[in-house]
């Protein structure tokens, strides 16, 4: 093959580009930051390869070796072996909505029943086949908003986690939005209304919630929420937990505008933190804003029904600067393990899992509170976690470890009010003999 390198070619190529070296081609590199090489070792067998990689697999520890109760992010849940099955078939497994979808009529088909189903959960008309996770869904949902409204604030809670305040801002940065904080009642965890009231103005282009929120809490006032924002005419965005949703009403019924969520509790694995599901809809009226891509359902020259890209409107395409996102991978391989989760949970099955969560929430909360020295810090309703003020947080997380758990999320540095504060956080997986253990562990400490 002429691309091989060899000597010859590499002269023919330089001279091709009126150059002398191929050192040249770096040039424009200043010389301070340069390096001579990368001062990697020598290459070694395969075999060796695999053998450190066992040995590096030894230090990890899974979650039915070190169950966790980390809340304020990924937490387990259960994924049946036909989710496992569909997803590992060779024609699905891929993360990429298909760049020929004439030819991957399978793949698009389950993309729009994806869109389907996750635009019923949500109350939603309309969904797109997918976001990068949670966290990138809200800065997506910003942009919308101010291309929908033309304004430059955008109201958040104080209590959303870090990851997704530092995301948005990313999102945000070199445009006109203003991000805005509003306060959390300390006592029930759930939005101040006050101060909600004090923070929506003419300039709102729209307020973003979670229900259940950061702290577990479910938001109860989403309907005078909901009042306030569209007295104003800003766009309502909610977040949610999927799983919430099978004994919550839908933000749909709440008049939400835009519905985002991380979608991984459907199907798909904690995987050391990475691969997430964006879910994103939104209302018919808002379709031509919405970022990604949206799966349609046509007819193909004969007639005979078909599927393809409705709306492909990133700027890689022909909308280029118009497009309203950049998203080049979507995650449809984790929307692909969504979309056979739900149907293999069903409509019934979605609210028993809700159920499940609810409750196992509530009987661990009331195991860790019946310990003298530890108490819940909001009187709100919550899910699947909760925040519980310990006597040592720090002491408390290193002894749990030293005993094969992962305890709650220490929040010493989320707010001055919340020292020695611990996010737990349990899902329909976690077994009796892991909660006990849990508990026994905490009585140690009185």
């Amino acid at each position: 093959m002429k691309f091989i390198p060899n000597s010859i070619i590499k002269e023919s190529m330089l001279k091709e580009i009126e150059l002398h070296t191929i050192d040249e081609l770096f040039s424009d590199i200043p010389k301070k930051i340069r390096i001579n090489n990368l001062n990697l070792p020598d290459g070694v067998s395969q075999q060796e390869v695999e053998k450190r990689l066992r040995k590096l697999g030894k230090k990890n520890k899974s979650f039915s070796e070190m169950p966790s109760f980390l809340g304020g992010g990924i937490k387990p849940h259960y994924i049946p072996a036909a989710v496992k099955s569909i997803i590992a078939r060779s024609e699905f497994y891929t993360s990429y909505t298909p760049y020929q979808p004439e030819a991957s009529q399978g793949f698009l088909q389950a993309m729009f029943e994806y869109q389907s189903m996750i635009a019923e959960i949500t109350g939603m008309d309309v969904a797109n086949a997918s976001l990068y996770d949670g966290a990138t869904a809200l800065g997506e949902a910003a942009l919308m908003c101010n291309r929908i409204k033309k304004r430059k604030t955008f109201v958040i809670p104080k209590n959303i986690s870090k990851d997704k305040k530092c995301i948005l801002k990313n999102y945000t940065k070199g445009t006109e939005i203003t991000i805005k904080e509003i306060a959390y009642d300390t006592k029930t965890g759930k939005i101040d209304l006050d101060d909600l009231k004090k923070n929506i103005d003419d300039d709102t282009t729209g307020v973003y919630i979670e229900n259940p929120n950061f702290f577990g809490v479910f938001e109860d006032d989403v309907d005078e929420i909901s009042s306030l924002v569209k007295e104003k005419q800003a766009v309502f965005v909610v977040g949610v937990d999927p799983i919430a949703l099978g004994i919550t009403k839908n933000p749909g019924k709440y008049n939400a505008n835009i519905v985002i969520g991380e979608g991984r509790s459907l199907g798909n694995p904690m995987d050391f933190g990475g691969s997430g599901l964006g879910i994103f809809s939104c209302k018919h009226e808002f379709i031509r804003q919405i970022p990604g891509r949206i799966i349609g359902l046509t007819e193909d020259s004969d007639g005979k029904r078909a599927f393809c890209m409705t709306m492909q409107t990133r700027e890689q395409h022909i909308r280029r600067g118009r497009a309203t996102s950049n998203i080049c991978t979507n995650e449809g391989l984790c929307a692909l393990a969504a979309v056979a989760f739900l149907s293999w949970l069903g409509g019934s099955g979605l609210e028993k899992l809700g159920r499940i969560n609810f409750e196992k929430g509530q009987r661990l909360a009331k195991k860790i509170t019946s310990i003298h020295g530890f108490e819940k810090v909001f009187c709100g309703v919550h899910f699947n976690e909760f925040v519980i003020q310990c006597p040592d947080a720090a002491k408390l997380h290193n002894k749990l470890l030293s005993n094969g758990i992962q305890g709650g999320l220490i929040l010493d540095d989320f707010s001055p009010d919340l020292k020695n504060c611990m996010l737990f956080g349990v899902t329909e997986i976690h077994s009796d003999e892991s909660i006990e253990k849990l508990v026994s562990i905490l009585k140690e400490e009185t």
